[in-house]
């Protein structure tokens, strides 16, 4: 089945949109050029929408007054001449000439007007006048409001208007109906009402609002393109500054910035390259230094095993024969024996740090049982373990079939881890825990003496350091074993952890990975223990891994 590309993963993000919070998100935190041009978007089309919305409502206005300025301008030439037309005629005593005149009145304001539709309603009903009846043509009497009815009626010498919708085949439109008082002689007074269509400044105006918006939109894709292209042409050195910066922190000293110009980009990529070449030169010289100290510490250290050999064998003879001499040379002979005993030991530990040192240590790997380990470095501990009046307690659920591993180191590392632990215990049991799980092995060493506080525990793996310089050592420590074996761990994939606490002991653990690599899951034992003395009880007594029967560990039953 073939590897998903960038191009399918794009589209599998696109589609679920559940996703996109989280993807941008992202970008927010790790892009400065999507922040940049995020921003700069918001705030462009912000503005660009207010300006948009502001110029389309002053169109709207604008069109809308120009429109009722010419309704009403309209609806008072065509009354004004009606009303001209009507106080120049000579009537006489006929009522049929007066019905003319009203018919010809209403051919006229038909002429005159533009107006879509009008109408004439008659104001009052007094007995002494010529009866004439209202009119319409166009305009309904149902749509004149009251309110509008009310304003002409209480002025008779101005015009009142209202903004309606109108019924133009079949459709609504918006209009303007245009209200005022006609003086018809012997007759009384009449209402005219104009209506007005405004339905060509409402097209003018949606042309403009759509050209507007399609205008603003054109403009936010030309900053956007400008914007990305400004950014680009910024915050491409940057990243390329950040990329080769990336390189040298992960060692590529060689890696610069190509420079191009005078502008303050240039300067920065002189500058980041002035120090990149600063920085590879300090740390080539810093490296031949310690390839030379490495060397110096070898050489020095093979040097010394010749003399140191024959001064062993000269001690251990006088040793052997201490009992022939007076009190006090057998005395310097015993501290002879055990200083040169103590000074092998910490050559041969000086040996395997200029090892680690030169990157030469190489792991013999051979399948082995932590547990079963465990067992015999707690036989070989159990002498000192008595003379110091410690009991050596194991617990192991777990860790009994084999894993690759170096059983040498592994035992180095107990043996540093027990030891220690009966030197700094105060004489009370000291507990070792062997588990495991799917991922891992670990063997835990907890003991119950003075402890550590927290900025003590966080140095214990230093060289040549001490929690302590006051405290003596009883069984010969260089200084260096925890180093060791913290260098031990890191070469199997693994890793030693410490917790201590003052007035409740320490605890050390070893995890070391199943599989040969860096452990993926948690380890089987906690780095804090759980429990104290007081609660563990009997429950720690040691166990005999012979007893457990050898074709439980062939089918791997045991873990």
């Amino acid at each position: 089945m073939a590897a998903p590309t960038a191009t399918t993963t794009a589209v599998a993000v696109i589609r679920d949109w559940r996703g996109w919070p989280s993807v941008f998100s992202a970008l927010w935190r790790s892009s400065l050029r999507f922040r940049t041009l995020t921003v700069t978007l918001l705030l462009t089309s912000t503005a660009i929408l207010i300006t948009c919305v502001t110029m389309a409502l002053v169109i709207q206005n604008d069109l809308f007054e120009s429109r009722k300025t010419e309704a009403l301008e309209d609806a008072a030439r065509a009354v004004n001449l009606a009303q001209v037309t009507l106080d120049s005629a000579a009537l006489g005593d006929e009522p049929a000439a007066l019905q003319e005149l009203w018919d010809s009145v209403q051919a006229d304001l038909r002429r005159y007007s533009t107006a879509e539709g009008f109408a004439g309603i008659r104001m009052n009903d007094d007995p002494d006048a010529v009866v004439l009846n209202g009119f319409s043509a166009g305009l309904s009497a149902n749509i004149i409001s009251t309110g509008l009815s009310n304003r002409v009626v209480q002025f008779d010498d101005r015009q009142s208007w209202q903004s309606v919708g109108l019924d133009v085949a079949g459709r609504v439109v918006p209009g303007i109906i245009v209200g005022q008082q006609l003086q018809v002689p012997e007759a009384g007074s009449f209402q005219l009402y104009f209506a007005y269509d405004l339905a060509d400044a409402d097209n003018t105006l949606t042309f403009v609002q759509r050209t507007l918006w399609i205008a603003g939109i054109g403009l936010v894709a030309i900053v956007a393109a400008i914007s990305f292209i400004v950014l680009r042409a910024v915050s491409t050195p940057i990243v390329e500054a950040a990329e080769t910066s990336a390189r040298l922190a992960s060692g590529d000293l060689a890696v610069r910035i190509d420079v191009h110009g005078e502008d303050e980009i240039a300067t920065l990529g002189r500058s980041f390259n002035a120090m990149a070449d600063s920085i590879e030169s300090q740390i080539k010289e810093l490296g031949e230094l310690s390839l030379v100290q490495q060397r110096f510490v070898s050489d020095v250290s093979h040097e010394l095993r010749t003399p140191l050999t024959t001064i062993r064998l000269a001690a251990d003879m006088l040793n052997d024969q201490r009992g022939a001499f007076d009190p006090t040379t057998a005395r310097t002979t015993e501290l002879l024996h055990t200083q040169v005993q103590r000074f092998e030991t910490l050559l041969s530990d000086l040996l395997e740090i200029s090892r680690y040192d030169a990157g030469s240590v190489q792991l013999e790997l051979e399948a082995t049982s932590l547990a079963h380990l465990a067992e015999d470095i707690i036989e070989q501990m159990q002498p000192l373990a008595d003379g110091r009046g410690t009991e050596l307690r194991l617990v192991a659920p777990g860790g009994y079939s084999p894993v690759d591993m170096d059983p040498r180191r592994v035992r180095r590392v107990l043996r540093n881890l027990i030891g220690n632990a009966i030197e700094h215990g105060e004489g009370r049991p000291v507990v070792v825990t062997v588990d495991s799980n799917q991922h891992a092995v670990a063997a835990g060493v907890r003991d119950f003496g003075l402890g550590m506080d927290p900025a003590d525990a966080e140095r214990v793996f230093d060289r040549f350091w001490r929690a302590d310089p006051s405290r003596q050592r009883t069984i010969g420590g260089t200084g260096l074993g925890l180093s060791i074996a913290l260098g031990d761990a890191t070469l199997h994939g693994g890793s030693l952890a410490v917790w201590s606490e003052l007035g409740a002991g320490t605890n050390f653990v070893l995890t070391l990975p199943r599989r040969g690599d860096a452990s993926e899951g948690p380890s089987p034992i906690s780095t804090e223990p759980q429990d104290s003395l007081s609660e563990i009880g009997d429950a720690t007594q040691p166990i005999h891994l012979a007893d457990i029967p050898a074709e439980l560990f062939d089918r791997g039953s045991i873990e």
